[in-house]
């Protein structure tokens, strides 16, 4: 098994799975100085914005962090004469927060080279992507910045193409996973594998280290994974419930009361397929039949998402979480991060009760 925490430069083998829209200072800096890799996911950030979130890091820890990417995959559309027509299909929802249909911005999203630009002068530790290889030039200017590449994988044929492009290690997805699924060979609805039956194969059919993601909530599931053949372990919903990440109480509560067949894969937010609450507002829009494609779909409805945050409107939010929510009951990251280094191999005597 590789040693996972040698090639990151961390204490522990986990790590704080990066919520794109819902990450924080706070939570990532408290995953870092833990031991684990704490990740910031930067999906629609500009170069100025990502600067200032790696100065605000610094600031909060001097641990290694991890900045995430989503790769372009070459569907996403632009603004364009459509975009009018999308907004008009949300009207109800914007009217619900009192807003009209937003015009057309400049852009949807900014560039992945500005956004590298920026990373570079950032120099994380670790830079992590979805969604794809990253380009060839993109791993050896990190390599030659000493900045780690971790790659997202759904499948077996995702994890040996990352592999083969040059990533230092592959998190290895499983169906039930919360937030988007980052499928990039096949559609996410072909790619659905869920975790105990990836690992192992990812495992078998490549030679860098293999983090497991998805369904793990306490020691239980690191312990299955390290069983499967994994070499670290990437956490998110029992992460988001703890006070240091930006979910609202909204969020929180949505965690603490979804089953975990309570879930579902929709597009009505984003335009691409993600795992969380089928709430009023996915309801509505997946009734509509119309669903822009990403990322226009995922920009309108930011603008009533937003609002509906700060209002903490569950039902107008994005609320993301995995199968495993239901195992999400500790309030502080560090709490969770005792519970997932209980189930580390040599972590010593495990007591596999766990605490209600």
């Amino acid at each position: 098994m590789h040693d996972l925490t040698a090639l990151l430069g961390i204490r522990h083998p986990i790590v704080l799975a990066p919520f794109g829209g819902l990450s924080s200072v706070a939570l990532t800096a408290a995953v870092s100085a833990g031991g684990g890799l704490g990740s910031y996911g930067l999906y629609g950030y500009d170069g100025e914005r990502i600067r200032a979130t790696a100065a605000a890091l610094r600031r909060a820890t001097s641990a290694p962090f991890s900045l995430n990417i989503w790769l372009p995959t070459g569907d996403e559309v632009r603004p364009g004469p459509e975009h009018d027509g999308y907004a008009r299909g949300l009207a109800a929802l914007f009217a619900e927060v009192g807003i009209q249909p937003p015009p057309a911005p400049e852009q949807y999203l900014p560039t992945v080279e500005e956004q590298l630009d920026a990373i570079w002068e950032a120099a994380p530790a670790v830079l992590s992507v979805v969604f794809g290889v990253p380009p060839v030039s993109a791993v050896d200017e990190a390599h030659r910045r000493g900045i780690r590449v971790l790659g997202t994988a759904t499948t077996v044929a995702e994890a040996v193409a990352l592999a083969d492009g040059g990533v230092d290690a592959i998190v290895a997805t499983g169906a039930e996973a919360a937030g988007h699924r980052a499928s990039f060979l096949r559609s996410a609805e072909e790619s659905l594998v869920g975790l105990v039956s990836l690992v192992p194969q990812v495992v078998d059919a490549v030679d860098v280290p293999v983090i497991a993601a998805g369904g793990i909530g306490d020691r239980r599931g690191v312990a299955a994974a390290f069983a499967l053949g994994a070499s670290g372990v990437q956490v998110g919903t029992s992460f988001l419930v703890t006070r240091e990440s930006a979910a609202n109480d909204a969020h929180r509560a949505a965690i603490r009361s979804t089953a975990a067949d309570g879930s579902v894969l929709t597009r009505a937010m984003s335009g691409r397929p993600a795992r969380g609450v089928p709430n009023r507002a996915v309801r509505e829009i997946e009734a509509s039949g119309a669903i822009a494609p990403f990322p226009a779909q995922n920009w309108l409805t930011g603008r009533f998402r937003s609002i509906a945050g700060q209002r903490g409107l569950g039902e107008l939010q994005s609320l993301w979480l995995g199968q495993s929510a239901p195992l999400a009951r500790w309030d502080a990251a560090a709490e969770v991060l005792a519970e997932l280094r209980a189930g580390i191999p040599g972590s010593g005597p495990r007591d596999v009760r766990v605490r209600g």
